[in-house]
């Protein structure tokens, strides 16, 4: 009996914060509840069976609203509720904004064994953000990794993975991105088109970017968030090492899986420390 749901941030993120509120038709409220720290709701009041429409509010995000009909049962299950930071549908205010490194991450996956994935992360990065003030499509980004700061947790594999099997960090010490345009998909969601400089190979390749919203920081700034990811196969860009186990199985998939959470600081460089 009584309601069930998840808050979650559009990262996955909980919102322990939230507070639920149900009314039933005509507008009058018959059920308000907190989520706990995992942002999870869990009500025991039991519901008439109907129609309602449960109401999602916290400090700080867009409130959220949608539908529930509860069954004979005396529940509702709300399930997945996502909020949005509030103002996250409004792009950032154009002109120059910084990547911050220290409050984001450049990562990737690749499949190991066939089994499992390796996850490694790139520790040494800058980037920089425009955005055009009429026309955001032709917003720029553009973005520096310095490969030999490649981290798995395992220092043997980063080694080898610094070596001329994998990213040959002596001949191509960085890894550069170049935007060439953006497109829409979504009043928060696009494709970023750029051309990425990997092992001595330039090739076009797309981001599917998340844009999780503005909002000041502790120290006096506004930072912009986004979420983007895509995927790469390493043949694309002449890393064509592999090690081939008896079963057929490659050692390291041929796809690489990247993610990147970006925090961004508006201005032409991030405050001082």
């Amino acid at each position: 009996m009584g309601l069930t749901a998840r808050i979650r941030t559009r990262d996955g993120w909980a919102v322990s914060h939230a507070v639920v509120t149900v009314t039933d038709m005509t507008g009058a409220q018959v059920l308000r509840a907190e989520a706990d720290a995992e942002g999870a709701v869990r009500d025991a009041t039991p519901l008439a069976p109907g129609a309602y429409t449960v109401i999602v509010t916290a400090v700080g995000y867009a409130p959220a609203a949608s539908s529930a009909i509860v069954t004979a049962s005396g529940r509702a299950e709300v399930g997945t509720v996502t909020l949005a930071r509030q103002g996250g549908t409004e792009l950032p205010p154009p002109g120059p904004w910084t990547v911050d490194p220290a409050h984001s991450s450049v990562a990737a996956v690749a499949q190991h064994l066939g089994i499992s994935s390796v996850h490694g992360r790139f520790t040494d990065f800058s980037g920089t953000i425009e955005i055009a003030p009429d026309d955001v499509t032709k917003s720029r980004v553009e973005a520096v990794i310095k490969a030999a700061s490649i981290d798995t947790g395992n220092g043997m594999r980063d080694t080898h993975l610094r070596s001329g099997d994998f990213l040959d960090v002596e001949r191509f010490p960085e890894i550069t991105y170049r935007s060439t345009g953006l497109t829409q998909a979504g009043t928060d969601r696009w494709t970023v088109h750029g051309e990425l400089g990997l092992h001595g190979v330039v090739r076009p390749v797309d981001l599917d970017l998340a844009y999780l919203g503005t909002g000041a920081d502790p120290w006096g700034g506004t930072r912009a968030a986004f979420r983007a990811t895509t995927e790469l196969r390493r043949e694309d860009f002449a890393m064509n090492y592999n090690q081939v186990l008896q079963a057929g199985i490659a050692a390291i998939g041929t796809t690489l899986r990247v993610e990147l959470d970006i925090q961004a600081v508006q201005g032409e460089s991030l405050p001082a420390a």
